[in-house]
Parts: structure tokens; sequence; C-alpha cells
């Protein structure tokens, strides 16, 4: 059996401040208590929280800590996400580091929480990477998982799991949660969705597997949770259906149509029609 054990972080998040030096500190509690885990993923806007006043032009003072920490203990490291400035343009921005201490790859959030999170330009380009001998994952952040496109984007070159940083401390996490495990069983993959505390979300960290099922609900403490994916049952649902039922990755590839949505027209009009994205405005 192909396993492999994401661990994941979720922690009080600073609405301003540098929260690296604690994240650090639960990465280290991660590979001396659980000495085989293979990655940690932490929540979105950990390192400096959700403040775009906090945008940093210099990757490197946020990814350096984390690629010494990741080749020195052998360990893939998500380090959440964090605005980042390029020339006039900032970005919800974050990376993935291999146990060699190396960026494998970057992702810069495709879908803002518009019109929340104001000032933010959205990213063009998806993020996939190999873990050798394992499995293809891929990464998304927070609203993305909202837009099934981007899963199927994944999907579609092979991703068996979607890590998925999330900063969510509104009433619809509940909303967010039923969209993580139907994304895991529409996509027959792991989705591990790690939110944060305090500035940084309202918690319920979850890992969704790719029969729709519930593996860990972080609930609303201060934790790491390590979990062992079996990548073998990804490919036995894509194979035969979760359960023996729907082989939906084979039903959409053989599908006798394509979607107009996609397309401009009469559709178009009509989300034309919605008006603008704006604040809402109170009801007098």
């Amino acid at each position: 059996m192909t396993h492999f054990s994401v661990a994941g972080v979720q922690m009080p998040v600073s609405v301003s401040g540098n929260n690296i030096p604690a994240m650090l500190q639960r990465a280290n509690k991660i590979v001396h208590v659980h000495p085989w885990t293979d990655m940690i993923l932490f929540s979105e806007l950990a390192p400096h929280g959700p403040s775009i006043a906090f945008a940093t032009e210099d990757p490197d003072s946020v990814e350096a800590p984390f690629r010494e920490f990741a080749a020195k203990h052998n360990v893939w490291v998500c380090p959440g996400s964090y605005f980042l400035k390029r020339g006039e343009d900032i970005f919800n921005h974050t990376v993935v580091i291999n146990p060699d201490g190396e960026i494998v790859g970057e992702y810069d959030k495709m879908f803002p929480f518009r019109p929340y999170e104001q000032g933010v330009k959205a990213g063009e380009h998806f993020l996939i990477f190999d873990v050798p001998s394992v499995g293809r994952f891929g990464l998304t952040i927070c609203y993305d998982i909202w837009f099934p496109e981007t899963t199927r984007t994944l999907v579609s070159q092979g991703v068996e799991v979607l890590l998925h940083p999330v900063l969510t401390g509104t009433t619809d996490r509940d909303a967010e949660l039923a969209i993580a495990r139907a994304t895991a069983v529409m996509f027959q993959c792991y989705v591990v969705d790690v939110n944060g505390l305090d500035s940084g979300g309202i918690g319920h960290s979850v890992v969704a597997d790719p029969t729709g099922h519930i593996v860990h609900d972080a609930g609303q403490a201060d934790a790491v949770f390590p979990l062992e994916l079996d990548l073998d049952l990804v490919k036995r649902c894509r194979k035969r259906g979760a359960n023996g039922l729907g082989q939906t990755l084979k039903s959409y590839r053989d599908k006798p149509i394509d979607f107009d949505v996609y397309k401009p027209g009469p559709t178009t009009t009509f989300l034309r029609g919605l008006g603008p994205l704006q604040m809402p405005i109170r009801d007098l």
C-alpha cells in the first residue's frame, strides 16, 4: 500500500505580527512527537496574518526559515500563504518546499475573496507537483475551492491529493466544509483543508477521503493532526468507483457534450446582468 502522512497545523494567527516562530514551534513538535510525518501544511496567511498592510516584497524573509526546517528534518513543508508584493501588485502567495529545502512549486490564489479581499490580484497558474514514489499533489487556496473548475483542472492532470490552506472565520464555514467533502468525492481525491484560529479563522480543519468520508475534524482547538493518506484508495476509487459506485472521472472523460457555459453567449449575458462585484450595502 502507498501511504503518505500529512500533518495539518490549526493554530492561532495574529492579525498583525510575525507568526513564523510559533509556526516553527509547532512544526518542531510534529517531527519530534510524530517522526513518521512526511509533510506539514499550515493555514492561509499564517506567517504574517490577514492584513495586506504586512505584504512583503521579500519572499525569502518568509520562506527561508521553512526551507531550512524542511532540509534539517527531511520533510515537505507548505507554510500556508502570505501577501507578496510584485511591483504595484499584491498576491496571496504560497510555495511548496521539498525535503531538500527546495521550492518545487509556487502559487498565487486564483480567486481572492472579493469584494472583501480587495487590492489582491488573482493568479493565473496552477500548482501541481509529484512526490516521488507516492503520487501527484495539487494546491489551491481557500475561496478557490468554491469554483470546481480549479479542482477539475488539477484532477484532469492526475492530482490525487488536494492541499487546501484556508482562512475562514465567517458564517459560511459550514458551507465550505460541505464543499470540501463534496470536492473529495466528486473528484475522487483527498482534500486536506487546514483552517486557522483567532484572526486566522474558526478552525474545523478537515481531511476528506475520495469516498467523501471525513477522516478527521480538528474542531476549534489549537492542534496538529498528522494523518496517513492511502493513495491506493484514490487509485481504487478512480478505477472502480467509490465503494464500487460512481466512476465520475471516467464519466466526465467520456461525456458526449461540450459545455456551452464556458463560451460567450446567452449565459454570459445573464451573468453580466447580476451587476458589479462589490460590497453589499444596507437596505434602508
